[in-house]
């Protein structure tokens, strides 16, 4: 993952370089005069930062920021709550801010999927999922299920369980040994699909659909216990569903006893319309993880939803007891926020607004497929990833050590946040730029980000 940096001097940069572990972030170029960005505010779908320079936020701070920066509705909602009950657990009593946000869920959510387990972030939720998913069945009498597969390049968070799921070679080995029992299927990047698929996205799909199956079957179908996927694939640059790809997912799981995952921690709540993404793809999981955009990133909250199968043990008809939390799980004033965050998103229909205007965001973006730099645009409500290439007619990526480094580290990354844009530059697969823009953005907005980018990236392919 590359983080860009620049070299005006500021203030904060000694206590940065001195006391400040950022995460995910290399630091030498720190310590040779470099600087770190410092963001001191943010306005709608803007930030600021300590120089008084205005960017527009093209990744909704981390795939998380969906009404936008400054909602004073939500802050009160959130002083309010402080005054009243700042904090309580959820270790054997509730509160009715928790109560509230459960039940809403729930209704969003497809399906039985009506227990809510209210967790402090999207690793957090999915290691929930992981962990219910082998008490489950070892309480159903199937104890050798604990198996997990996840898709090639995806990534899932980073407590010890969910890093296992995760697929980033780059993000494992310096923690090492990890979890065991996690493998890994090919994922639905279409534009790298194999030659005899290339020209049939649903039969691709089905191909990409029935390795799961496959890989079922090599494990044995009585030790895997889950399936982790996205709704639309975040690290590698935005893989959309082939069609057909989550029907045919849910037959295999179906068939196999397995517990189909909905990894939604960036996908939900309006990213690609509807409050859950399986909702816009047509698929009932057996569970949802889910985050972020929960609160619009007002306060830490993620959700593990269960469909009410899985809650049996634990209800009326068992004895048993899920001993699994979080002290800040269902935190009470986070638990405010979200409320007052789905007010904001029914009472101005922002997933409305994203269904209504993800065409013209990708009509806007696919302008940049006439740079010889550009070599796939793809994505799906207002998440999407522009991937970048040496050669378009043969797909041929830049080299990761050399050209990435120079092209997109020490370049891309940097120039688009000088030229007043923030968003992602990654490189954890093959190199792409991701825009994940607040909800609030339309056609004025979706111009700037494709007039920086392309500017930037005709001033980078002169770099070869």
């Amino acid at each position: 993952m590359t983080e860009n940096v620049t070299r005006a001097g500021t203030p904060y940069q000694d206590a940065i370089r001195n006391n400040v572990w950022m995460h995910m972030s290399p630091h030498q170029a720190l310590f040779n005069g470099g600087e770190a960005p410092v963001i001191v505010r943010g306005e709608g779908h803007h930030i600021f930062d300590d120089k008084g320079k205005k960017y527009l936020d093209g990744l909704a701070g981390l795939f998380t920021v969906q009404v936008g920066h400054g909602r004073e509705q939500i802050a009160k909602a959130m002083y309010d709550q402080t005054l009243k009950l700042p904090f309580m657990p959820l270790w054997s009593y509730a509160h009715p801010q928790a109560i509230e946000v459960s039940e809403r869920l729930a209704s969003y959510a497809p399906g039985d999927l009506n227990r809510v387990f209210l967790t402090s972030g999207g690793g957090d939720s999915v290691e929930s999922a992981m962990k219910l998913a082998k008490n489950y069945f070892k309480l159903v009498g199937k104890p050798g299920k604990h198996k997990i597969i996840s898709r090639a390049t995806a990534y899932h968070g980073t407590p010890h369980g969910a890093l296992s799921v995760t697929s980033l070679p780059g993000l494992r080995e310096q923690f090492a040994p990890l979890v065991p029992g996690a493998h890994k299927v090919p994922n639905t990047n279409f534009y790298r699909a194999p030659e005899h698929l290339a020209h049939d996205e649903k039969a691709f799909g089905r191909w990409a659909a029935d390795r799961i199956g496959e890989a079922i079957e090599f494990e044995g179908a009585d030790s895997v216990a889950a399936v982790f996927l996205e709704p639309v694939q975040n690290s590698g640059g935005c893989f959309p569903p082939p069609p057909g790809y989550f029907e045919r997912v849910r037959e295999i799981c179906d068939e196999y006893d397995v517990l189909m995952v909905s990894d939604e921690t960036i996908c939900a709540y309006g990213r690609i319309g509807d409050m859950f993404a399986c909702n816009d793809f047509g698929y009932v999981p057996d569970i949802i993880t889910s985050a972020k955009g929960i609160t619009s990133g007002y306060a830490p909250l993620g959700a593990m939803i269960a469909s009410d199968r899985l809650f049996e043990p634990f209800g009326p008809g068992g004895d048993e007891t899920f001993y699994h939390g979080y002290t800040f799980g269902g935190h009470p004033v986070a638990c405010a926020a979200a409320m007052a965050n789905f007010d904001v998103f029914e009472e101005e229909k922002l997933g409305d607004h994203v269904h209504e205007n993800a065409a013209a965001f990708k009509f806007t973006l696919e302008k940049l497929k006439d740079l010889p730099i550009v070599g796939d645009v793809r994505g799906e409500g207002f998440f999407y990833g522009i991937e970048l290439v040496k050669d378009k007619d043969t797909k041929e990526s830049f080299t990761e050590e050399e050209e990435s480094e120079r092209i997109l580290k020490n370049f891309v990354s940097a120039k688009m946040y000088d030229s007043g844009l923030y968003c992602r530059a990654d490189d954890r697969g093959d190199p792409v730029i991701q825009l994940s823009p607040p909800l609030t953005v339309g056609q004025n907005e979706f111009d700037e980000m494709e007039q920086i980018i392309r500017g930037v990236l005709q001033e980078a392919w002169t770099m070869f």
